[in-house]
């Protein structure tokens, strides 16, 4: 029977967690790319701040899936040394990549036919992933073997809440989330967004504010209306270079839930904020539904 050291937990880099916490769990993580003024970069190998800088200043940017033989090179790794695997993949509304390991999976079935390599679409993005990724970790620690541990991913993502603001629409404009006109007259008007990602695994608005501080309020009361009961001692926050906001969320979500709550706050890493910008504020709990 398995165990939990007999097997490996995996997923990609739009977990958007910090390099200290990905060290702690050591998770197998597969990295995503990406392109600022044509130059190539793989996901998280360069500095934030410097990324969300230069997007400031009209760099332009765009980003790549992880491929087949990404996912088949990292898994064959792993199968390599006798272990088995649970990938939780980036959300399949949102990315192939989730099809990518699919395809991997069937390229190395008949080379390692002793071994189980476990795909979930985690129907999650950025840090709500890692929120995931983390659980399921927890779980692992715990000595959760491989098919309970699927089995519980599977239950409870979709318990796994997102919100989102941005503070300038012209970068979900630019990922084709928005019209331009959307984009022109929220600039205008101050309007920011409230963004979740539903069961679907897709990125869509639930609402609009006028002002940024009001945003950030508005996740708060919304969180509230969505964590009701539920047991959370681990939130996560994610930001686009905005310290600051991120701070003020944790401050009043913990008044909300309790002082005693842990926070993870972690930048949004560069796959997901060459789509969403500077700017981007975003947190994950788990809550009786999306």
């Amino acid at each position: 029977m398995a165990n939990s050291s007999s097997y490996v937990l995996m997923s990609d880099s739009t977990c958007d967690l910090s390099p200290e916490l990905y060290k702690q769990m050591r998770v197998k993580i597969i990295k995503l790319s990406f392109e600022i003024d044509g130059e190539p970069h793989p996901d998280g190998d360069l500095d934030p701040h410097e990324f969300y800088e230069r997007m400031r200043h009209d760099s332009s940017t765009k980003t790549s899936q992880v491929s087949p033989s990404d996912c088949e090179k990292a898994f064959d790794e792993v199968l390599a040394r006798g272990q088995d695997l649970i990938y939780l993949a980036f959300s399949s509304g949102l990315s192939g990549t989730y099809n990518s390991a699919c395809l991997a999976k069937e390229a190395l079935a008949e080379k390692y036919p002793q071994r189980k390599i476990i795909c979930i679409d985690s129907l999650c993005a950025s840090t709500g992933e890692g929120l995931l990724l983390y659980k399921a970790w927890e779980k692992k620690q715990a000595g959760m073997e491989i098919d309970e541990l699927a089995d519980w991913i599977e239950k409870n993502k979709l318990h796994l809440c997102h919100l989102f603001t941005v503070d300038d629409l012209k970068y979900l404009q630019r990922g084709g989330r928005i019209s331009k006109a959307t984009a022109i007259a929220g600039a205008i008007l101050g309007i920011k967004p409230i963004l979740h990602v539903d069961d679907e695994g897709r990125l869509v608005s639930i609402g609009k504010v006028r002002g940024r501080k009001q945003s950030l309020n508005k996740l708060i009361e919304i969180m509230e209306e969505k964590i009701k009961d539920y047991d959370n001692p681990v939130v996560a926050i994610c930001h686009g270079d905005c310290w600051g906001d991120a701070d003020y969320i944790a401050d009043a979500m913990k008044k909300r839930i309790g002082e005693d709550t842990k926070v993870i706050i972690s930048y949004t890493g560069t796959v997901i904020g060459a789509h969403s910008g500077p700017g981007t504020l975003a947190f994950f709990f788990m809550g009786d539904k999306r």
